[in-house]
């Protein structure tokens, strides 16, 4: 018989204690050790277990064929960014974000699109009813025979129906809502949790079939569950942005079978989730030419050159202790710009609030951006405003220097397309920066020339 053991699990990690203890010893987290009751099977069960491939001899590496890998095609070139080229075969996608992000719309509309060009499709919802699902799927427009939609929480049901349709892709929203009779804990458990998600992945590298899980998220936004899932799965794709913006960002933070520096950018629209082919133009599509306190940086996401407007606002404060907010840009980076231009520069900042925003929910971890943002503050602290087509990018070191970037010109190409006619950039160890056509690329070595350049000596 089974034997139930009462044993204290860490919701972070998923290591059990046979007692309770405060702080987890296997991840040091506090206050995460939760009561479970654990089934124990006997060895001898016979339960079956779900080959990952036939033929379970080892095999030398150049005897193992490649034929029939090649990735599924997306009907979509953002989201086929982000996965690497397409979905590769068997692979288990886990796909989190906030609520109401739009992950369900972006997969339904994934899965409309695959069954329009692969065949059959499986869409198991655990949180809604097939009739609230075709009410979302009438308002995105999708009436696509081959998609099937199966409202169901119990994983020995969805594995059943998923073997007899067969189908090119299946997506399961939410993992935290199934729940497997292998494991006698509440749904959305860490046991539950890893016991489906190790089900799935079986079933999907057993038939080369993709599959797409959804996974919630905590208030402080990780992935909700055990850190184990994010193992377990060959991509973990994050949907960002404010609930109260149009723009969408999905961002790779775990691909085997690509980068994880590419970023894809949609539009949340009334017939959902549309891809934005240029996101430089739609972030600077409302910028104000001739206001004081905006630069605009020449960013890298991936292989992709992105530009953004940087905006500062630097206000005289009445206390003693000034504020510093940053919205998009690193906190740590904004203090030390801010030392920069006190120590380098001259600037007064000591009795002056700093606020820096970065225009359409972006956040920018690159350096090349530092010059955007002392550019910034500095137009705003003189309330001169930098000329409507000049760039600038670059890395500001402690001692007012500019570092050089990578990739410079596909920046500046970009950066010629959207219509800038000068650039701003580091002046390299004796190297020619060549510009493209139309355009004046300005070199300079200090932080102080730059800012010559772009506020004209104010």
């Amino acid at each position: 018989m089974a034997k139930i053991k009462v044993r204290y699990v860490c919701e972070n990690c998923g290591s059990a204690q046979p007692k309770w203890m405060g702080k987890c010893p296997d991840c040091g987290d506090w206050n995460t050790l939760v009561e479970r009751q654990i089934v124990t099977a006997p060895s001898t069960s016979a339960r079956t277990v779900m080959p990952l491939e036939s033929g379970g001899a080892p095999q030398p590496l150049p005897a193992i064929s490649s034929d029939g890998v090649d990735r599924i095609p997306v009907q979509g070139s953002e989201l086929s960014r982000v996965l690497g080229g397409g979905i590769v075969p068997g692979s288990v996608i886990l796909v989190s974000g906030d609520p109401g992000i739009g992950k369900s719309t972006l997969l339904l509309q994934l899965a409309a699109d695959m069954a329009r060009t692969q065949g059959n499709t499986l869409y198991v919802s655990a949180e809604e009813s097939a009739r609230q699902l075709k009410i979302r799927a009438g308002r995105l427009g999708i009436e696509e025979p081959s998609l099937y939609v199966h409202a169901e929480i119990h994983l020995e049901n969805i594995l059943h129906h998923a073997g007899e349709l067969s189908p090119a892709l299946m997506v399961v929203d939410s993992i935290q809502a199934i729940f497997s009779d292998a494991s006698q804990s509440a749904a959305g458990s860490v046991s539950q949790v890893r016991e489906c998600a190790a089900q799935l992945l079986r079933l999907a590298k057993s038939q080369g079939m993709p599959v797409f899980l959804v996974g919630h998220v905590t208030k402080e936004g990780s992935i909700a569950g055990p850190r184990v899932l994010e193992h377990m799965v060959d991509t973990v794709l994050y949907l960002e942005g404010e609930r109260f913006q149009t723009y969408r960002l999905l961002r790779s933070v775990k691909n085997r079978f690509g980068s994880t520096d590419e970023v894809g950018v949609f539009e949340m629209v009334e017939a959902g989730l549309r891809e934005v082919a240029n996101p430089s133009e739609a972030f600077l599509a409302e910028r104000l030419p001739n206001a004081s306190g905006s630069a605009i940086a020449v960013t890298m996401e991936g292989t992709r050159p992105l530009l953004v407007e940087v905006q500062a606002l630097a206000s005289t404060t009445s206390f003693p202790q000034p504020r510093r907010t940053a919205n998009g840009v690193d906190f740590n980076r904004l203090l030390l710009l801010t030392a920069v231009l006190s120590k380098r520069m001259g600037y007064r900042l000591s009795d002056q609030d700093l606020f820096v925003n970065v225009v359409g929910g972006l956040r920018i971890s690159e350096p090349a951006a530092d010059l955007a943002v002392a550019a910034a503050i500095a137009s705003s602290l003189k309330n001169t405003p930098v000329p409507a087509d000049l760039a600038v990018v670059g890395e500001v070191g402690l001692s007012g220097e500019l570092r050089s970037v990578s990739q410079l010109p596909r920046r500046l190409n970009e950066a010629a397309k959207l219509g800038f006619t000068r650039c701003v950039v580091p002046k390299g160890r004796g190297k020619a920066i060549a510009a493209p056509e139309g355009m004046q690329v300005i070199g300079v070595r200090t932080l102080q020339q730059a800012l010559e350049v772009t506020l004209g000596g104010a």
